[in-house]
């Protein structure tokens, strides 16, 4: 293990310590801050009787399905928008104005064409993952070496096997950066939109574990969130190595 690693795991424990500690000593209210022993015996009962998975599945179907249209939309729109001025004079005004605009905000809009189901869901995650894909891929289609396209041109390249078979894979670095932020911001848009509008998935669950006061078992589902999280990291980072590896930022870490 890498010494960097064990140092961030022995910080996760001495912060676990400390938990468990403040808690014990009567610190804190213990009916709203549960000791870290007991949630971590609410996290393996709900994991070892198959609870949580019941929970995740619906998660992350929507979280992926989301997370899969924006991530094609968004390079498709992003190497539009960088390889076609007239593109980018057309989108970019309603892309601004559309960027900012905070994920709880449109979610009633949402509701309203689509209900309370999975495609409301979907929507929302869609279009909230959409914008760093869409950023990222312009700023790599408008960053790219200009003599890769020039040497394309002179070859007698048509302009559109330029766009694929050049722009788009030196782009790639840029495109992966923006799909990993996506990726994080799919699972948050994904657990609040169950908690506004939802009666299954994991953010309903962590909602519905609260009005009931099992607070043991609303953080184990915020542990298990993380542990999620992590993994969807983790995973991403590897197919980026694999499709991106020759990029100099992997060259400089190798």
């Amino acid at each position: 293990m890498r010494k960097g690693r064990l140092l961030g795991l022995v910080t996760l424990l001495v912060l676990a310590a400390a938990w468990e500690l403040v808690t014990r000593g009567g610190l804190v209210d213990s009916i709203s801050m549960v000791p870290l022993s007991k949630i971590l015996r609410a996290f393996f009962d709900l994991l070892t009787s198959g609870e949580f998975f019941v929970w995740l599945g619906p998660s992350l179907y929507r979280l992926f399905v989301g997370f899969l249209i924006a991530a094609i939309a968004g390079v498709v729109v992003g190497l539009v928008m960088g390889y076609f001025r007239i593109a980018y004079d057309l989108l970019e005004p309603l892309v601004e104005f559309l960027r900012p605009l905070p994920s709880p905000a449109y979610i009633p809009i949402v509701i309203l064409f689509l209900g309370i189901d999975d495609a409301m869901k979907i929507a929302v995650i869609a279009f909230a993952s959409f914008f760093p894909v869409l950023i990222n891929t312009y700023s790599g289609v408008v960053n790219i070496d200009p003599t890769l396209v020039d040497v394309a041109r002179t070859l007698g390249v048509p302009r559109r096997d330029i766009a694929l078979r050049v722009v788009l894979p030196a782009a790639l670095p840029y495109t992966f950066s923006g799909l990993r932020v996506s990726l994080g911001i799919a699972l948050i848009v994904t657990v609040l939109s169950e908690m506004i509008a939802g009666n299954s998935g994991i953010g309903f669950f962590v909602l519905d574990m609260q009005r009931a006061f099992r607070n043991a078992d609303m953080f184990a589902a915020v542990i298990m969130l993380g542990i999620v999280g992590y993994l969807l990291n983790r995973v991403f980072l590897w197919i980026e190595r694999r499709a991106v590896g020759w990029s100099p930022q992997f060259q400089t870490n190798a």
